[in-house]
């Protein structure tokens, strides 16, 4: 199971949200690109980037700390936010990130997502309210099933599924193993679990399953409730 340690950017600087609210902010760092070189040294293989500003805007609002992010580690950096066509796409792929988290698009427009993902390394990101998918930065909720849209990516070459559960993200109140599980099950592709990891229980609990792919930590790492060295031990 990959541990993807996470940095969300808002206004260029490392913070966390709370449910996905843009107010909740929390601000962990003023260079994140100090934040990706800790993650690497303590073992970590992939980094989880996300433009918060981008998931709003429609378009990318943090390209120069994510290169600086990239110039300055070996991590492998996939990257979410606000990625609606190719030319944002290429823009990324461009500055060195290795692959792209489609989310909103995916509801929209789940035929872009197949064109794209046979040019490019696509991670279709599913983030749940209630079971139902939300869009446009978790600003609204649509009227699928998450498990549904899911079954659509199955065998078209999508790379792995990012699934949030939305009411848990930033919360540290443990991570929704069963709804994970679902997606995984529903799409028979590698899953990443995301949202409301709080310890080393939740790593363990996701571990035991043998069918989740990975697992992004964001808050648990910041507010110093997991310890990553453990995690990477463990793993």
């Amino acid at each position: 199971m990959e541990i993807l340690p996470a940095i969300d950017l808002k206004d260029g600087v490392a913070v966390r949200l709370t449910k996905g609210l843009m107010h909740s902010a929390k601000i962990y760092s003023n260079e994140p690109w100090v934040v990706a070189k800790k993650f690497e040294e303590l073992g970590s293989k992939w980094l989880h980037l996300v433009d918060l500003n981008g998931a709003f805007a429609g378009e990318p609002k943090n390209l120069a700390q994510i290169e600086k992010i990239r110039n300055n580690c070996d991590l492998k950096l996939e990257i979410g936010g606000g990625i609606r066509d190719e030319e944002t796409i290429k823009r990324y792929i461009d500055l060195g990130v290795d692959r792209v988290i489609l989310g909103s698009i995916a509801l929209k427009n789940p035929d872009f997502v197949k064109e794209m993902s046979q040019k490019y390394r696509v991670v279709v990101g599913i983030d749940a309210i209630d079971g139902y998918v939300a869009v446009e930065g978790w600003a609204e909720k649509s009227n699928m099933r998450a498990t549904d849209l899911a079954k659509e990516f199955a065998n078209i070459g999508v790379e792995a599924i990012i699934c949030t559960d939305v009411g848990k993200d930033g919360t540290l109140s443990g991570v929704n193993v069963d709804f994970t599980l679902e997606i995984a099950r529903a799409s028979n592709i590698d899953t990443i679990a995301s949202g409301g990891v709080k310890d080393l229980d939740d790593i363990k609990a996701l571990l035991e399953t043998q069918e989740v792919a990975g697992v992004i930590v964001g808050k648990a790492y910041y507010e110093g409730t997991l310890d990553l060295k453990e995690v990477f031990k463990l793993i």
